[in-house]
């Protein structure tokens, strides 16, 4: 059909939702806004669906929700006998309105529903699959994206994100469905007195926040050390989870930065509501000139992430990074497990391969089993399940990427800031105790192991002209590969997509993981270059590893090396 016939499609019939109708009427004529809006179908990936909200077939809106959920209703009845499903929901402009809409087609189609009465972290959502042992998950969520915004993510009855074949054959379905007429809908009230949709209630929500507390490792030390915490749960859904097994363990002293406390999708003071960026701790930072805190956290809208900034000994207060802390706390957990004779001989940790190598080599101090997978916690979920079928799966000792995911416990499977926050808590607390800030803690690694700098640099590419740009860079780099970047020879190149390593002396080797667009450049003296687009964004990133005798110049290595990774995204 073409980009005005769809127009006129969604002019006459999208008037479910009265935003849309005044949205498409506001761009009549403005050719480039409708290009825009209808270019493309939203695609349903191994992500689910992630888009703008707003009108057209490229937008998240409830058509695009609802043929999604059409055909994820026929992908469950094909396979299942009776499915049930779990649905969640965060903060964002319409998640509570797309999850009730959801929730109608599913019960249209006889799948039973177990809907959350209220907002909840992404975890609880994997956790309520496995406790009602579900089908199927779909959460609300665009995580830490802006406020404009809103996804749609699909789980397995494992508690994990969908793995690709699943993904791809749901698209199948989804592709079948027409946005006006293909939809079954029955209404959510008749649907929850039929008994086809139930609330999830309380016990739920402390049966997870139960199994999160057994990942205490010292429960005792955090009343003791009498630990201060500021804590932001950026207007999302982390504000009553997080608060609570902070009590639950003991910390009295948290104080909730309350202009970003009560759930808002417009998130009025971070419009980049991501704990990786220092602007959503500026309000906490402020509030900490009176406190005084021993550390400060914040969540993202959907909870399934965690930031730090911690005082320095000088009372300066750091941003800690994502490979930092995941280091630190598998440093934690191994060290005082093994004191306590409670580390597993056969313990596994894991991580993506793009976060820092230092917590492989930590690892292996304490003779810990370190796999490296492909970025996306559904990997880390699918050990985590294989290890289960193996009667192995408290082996698992904790897996982590770099975006600030962590999970401790398999009790989710997938990564949770409630259990990060409590660990990091506590460990701030073992720490404190001994005299020690988490600055000290992590310098005392970096002169124990070497100085990894880890860095991240993205690069945007909106719209149509966006994608074909990002195809074409890596197109490019498979085409001629560089020898040598930043003036560091390159040893190996990886290419996820061919599951191939090619070493600079022509020998290969095959990659035994999922295939996926990414490309590794290894560099002489442990270095790395990884580029790879982002599932869920419009946007390339460029994964650093610079290794130094001392901060100073491993700092400097890695900006040589980000200013040769520019040059690749010209």
């Amino acid at each position: 059909m073409e980009l005005h016939d769809l127009y006129n499609e969604w002019l006459e019939k999208a008037d479910g939702d009265p935003d849309l109708k005044e949205e498409l009427l506001s761009i009549a004529g403005n050719e480039d806004e409708i290009l825009d809006r209808f270019y493309r179908s939203l695609e349903f990936g191994t992500a689910g669906l992630r888009g703008v909200i707003g009108a057209g077939t490229n937008r998240m809106n409830i058509y695009t929700v609802g043929r999604a959920t059409q055909g994820l209703a026929d992908f469950l009845n094909k396979h299942y006998d009776k499915p049930s499903i779990a649905i969640g929901y965060d903060s964002r402009i319409k998640s509570e309105y797309f999850s009730r809409e959801a929730a109608s087609i599913l019960a249209a189609n006889g799948i039973k529903v177990y809907i959350y009465e209220e907002l909840e972290p992404t975890p609880c959502l994997s956790f309520a699959i496995r406790y009602f042992h579900t089908a199927s998950g779909i959460i609300l969520t665009a995580s830490h994206n802006p406020a404009k915004y809103n996804g749609y993510k699909c789980y397995n009855p494992h508690g994990y994100q969908m793995t690709d074949e699943e993904a791809a054959e749901t698209y199948r379905f989804i592709q079948q469905v027409d946005y006006f007429t293909g939809i079954k809908k029955t209404d959510f009230e008749e649907a929850v007195a039929q008994g086809m949709i139930e609330f999830i209630g309380d016990e739920v929500i402390n049966a997870f926040l139960d199994e999160v507390q057994k990942q205490c490792i010292h429960p005792e030390i955090t009343a003791a050390a009498d630990l201060k915490v500021i804590y932001t749960p950026l207007n999302g859904t982390g504000n009553k989870p997080v608060r609570a097994i902070l009590d639950r363990i003991g910390i009295k002293q948290v104080y909730v930065v309350p202009e970003q406390e009560k759930p808002d999708g417009n998130f009025p003071t971070c419009p980049f509501p991501n704990p990786e960026i220092k602007q959503v701790f500026e309000i906490g930072l402020a509030m900490n000139q009176k406190i005084g805190a021993d550390i400060l956290l914040a969540t993202d809208p959907d909870c399934d992430r965690v930031g730090i900034a911690v005082p320095d000994s000088a009372g300066e207060l750091v941003l800690m990074s994502g490979n930092e802390v995941g280091a630190m706390l598998l440093n934690y957990i191994l060290s005082e497990r093994q004191a306590m004779g409670t580390l597993p001989a056969s313990a596994i940790a894991v991580k993506s391969f793009v976060s820092t190598d230092l917590a492989e080599v930590i690892a292996k101090k304490y003779h810990c089993t370190f796999k490296n997978l492909l970025t996306g916690f559904k990997y880390i979920g699918e050990l985590i399940t294989n290890l289960e079928a193996e009667g192995r799966a408290d082996d698992f000792v904790m897996g982590f990427e770099e975006s600030y995911g962590y999970l401790a416990g398999t009790h989710a499977r997938d990564k949770d800031a409630v259990v990060a926050s409590m660990l990091i808590c506590e460990m701030a607390a073992f720490y404190k105790t001994k005299g020690m800030n988490l600055v000290d803690v992590m310098n005392s690694l970096y002169d124990e192991f070497g100085y990894y700098a880890n860095m991240v640099q993205s690069y945007t590419f909106e719209g149509a002209a966006g994608m074909e740009k990002m195809a074409g860079i890596m197109d490019g780099l498979r085409a001629d590969a560089p020898a040598a970047i930043a003036g560091k020879k390159v040893t190996a190149v990886s290419d996820y997509k061919t599951s191939k390593t090619v070493y600079a002396d022509g020998t290969e080797k095959a990659i035994e993981l999922p295939k996926s667009n990414v490309l590794a450049y290894a560099l002489e003296g442990g270095n790395k270059v990884i580029v790879r687009p982002s599932g869920t964004e419009p946007k390339i990133k460029a994964y650093i590893t610079a290794i130094g005798d001392s901060k100073a110049a491993a700092k400097a290595l890695a900006d040589t090396l980000i200013a040769a990774a520019d040059t690749f995204m010209q």
